[in-house]
């Protein structure tokens, strides 16, 4: 984790509503270059939504968001790919009638170096040699775990500087979901950048560096990963101890 004074991503006041529904309240957050960070919390209490709206998908109705030192608040969803600001949404949306390679070739779609592509896409084979056996197969008959890491290969490709992962366990039988929480390790220790939401509130912060627990559309704790797993209201709540 860097020690960089200003914050990568700085979000302050965000309000976000669908229609009469106030599903985020004016939440404050921010990460740092280099940081992992844990956003848990119940299903509902508006974690999807925050990040739906974190890459232009849903707009805000009050508050800021900046990313990368400028305010992103009003742009397009396509304009944050190319920007850096990525999202791997809940249930993949992979390309299933495309194949694995083509999937992960979409990660790069606005990219035109074709040599670090090709680096990129041996990187994201190495860490995941099942997809580097299936290269050439539809990604839609695939399995969910090998979904899931298409979807995450697809993301890396951009070369993201936030990646945001939204419950990457979804779904996954327990050996699977060791692997892609490995994986997630494997590029927070490379450098990137990653805001996670993870159902498995345990596994998330046992992850992470730090951790937000959003109730009801209100960021109500924020503190270090370790003193979560250490507060018995969160153990109570969300670690079922």
């Amino acid at each position: 984790m860097t020690t960089t004074t200003s914050p990568l991503l700085s979000v302050k006041d965000l309000k976000v509503a669908y229609g009469g529904i106030h599903a985020v309240k004016g939440i404050n957050l921010e990460i740092k270059q280099g940081e992992l960070v844990a956003l848990i919390g119940a299903n509902g209490a508006g974690k999807t939504t925050t990040l739906k709206t974190l890459v232009g998908m849903v707009k805000p109705a009050a508050g800021s968001i900046s990313f990368d030192g400028q305010d992103t608040s009003r742009l397009a969803a396509h304009d944050f790919v190319s920007r850096g600001l990525v999202l791997v949404p809940e249930g993949r949306g992979i390309f299933p009638r495309l194949t694995v390679e083509e999937n992960l070739q979409m990660g790069a779609y606005y990219r035109n170096d074709k040599a670090d592509i090709a680096h990129d896409m041996a990187r994201v084979y190495d860490l995941f040699p099942r997809l580097k056996e299936r290269m050439k197969q539809l990604a839609g008959t695939l399995s969910g775990g090998e979904q899931q890491m298409v979807a995450i290969g697809r993301a890396l490709m951009s070369r993201p500087k936030l990646l945001l992962l939204d419950e990457p366990s979804m779904g996954l039988a327990p050996i699977i979901v060791q692997k892609i929480f490995e994986i997630i390790r494997m590029v927070a220790a490379e450098g990137v950048t990653m805001l996670l939401i993870e159902q498995n509130a345990k596994l998330a912060l046992e992850t992470a560096n730090r951790g937000y627990v959003m109730e009801s559309g209100v960021i109500t704790v924020a503190d270090d990963a370790k003193a979560l797993l250490a507060n018995p209201a969160i153990q109570s709540a969300y670690l079922g101890e």
